[in-house]
């Protein structure tokens, strides 16, 4: 209702131009690059909840990176490559979890899936950004845990990551 979904969010970080740029490298319209960029994102979020369920470390580090304000603010400064350079583990983490996702969303709609891989590459800096601001709270009402001290502190302590990515990736269904 009033808390967007996580893929709302990143259609909204995307915007018209980079929708319309993701629409001509699929040979679609809009609607088809929205709905392609809603699956593929689903699919990459997915990946990263099983990773986390399965306990790995790399997806808590990167998650507390996120979460996390950079120092010098260069994940702030817009969704491009200042987001890539203040987020390189979870950079890491997504494009580990991208060529499944290219492969499976590739078998789902027929889009060759070199060409899932360029729009996730257009999508790893927007994923990213999103995950910053609904870490930060500015995505989520619930994201900034309330009385703690850092959104980071709690990725770091283990049990507190599946709720960190409830709140980041906008709790279960």
């Amino acid at each position: 209702m009033s808390e967007p979904s996580f893929q709302d969010d990143v259609l909204n970080e995307l915007g018209d131009d980079k929708l319309a740029e993701i629409a001509g490298l699929l040979g679609t319209d809009t609607d088809g690059a929205r709905q392609t960029v809603s699956e593929t994102v689903g699919a990459m979020t997915g990946g990263l909840q099983e990773k986390a369920g399965d306990g790995d470390d790399e997806v808590r580090q990167a998650f507390a990176e996120v979460s996390e304000p950079p120092l010098q603010g260069v994940a702030t400064l817009g969704g491009g490559l200042g987001g890539l350079l203040g987020g390189g583990m979870m950079a890491g983490v997504l494009a580990k979890v991208s060529k499944p996702v290219a492969n499976a969303i590739s078998k789902k709609t027929g889009i060759p899936a070199p060409t899932v891989m360029r729009v996730i590459e257009l999508l790893i800096p927007v994923l990213m950004a999103v995950f910053a601001k609904r870490a930060a709270g500015k995505g989520a009402p619930t994201a900034g845990a309330p009385g703690s001290a850092a959104p980071g502190a709690a990725a770091s302590e283990g049990p507190g990551l599946g709720d960190l990515l409830g709140e980041i990736l906008g709790g279960k269904k």
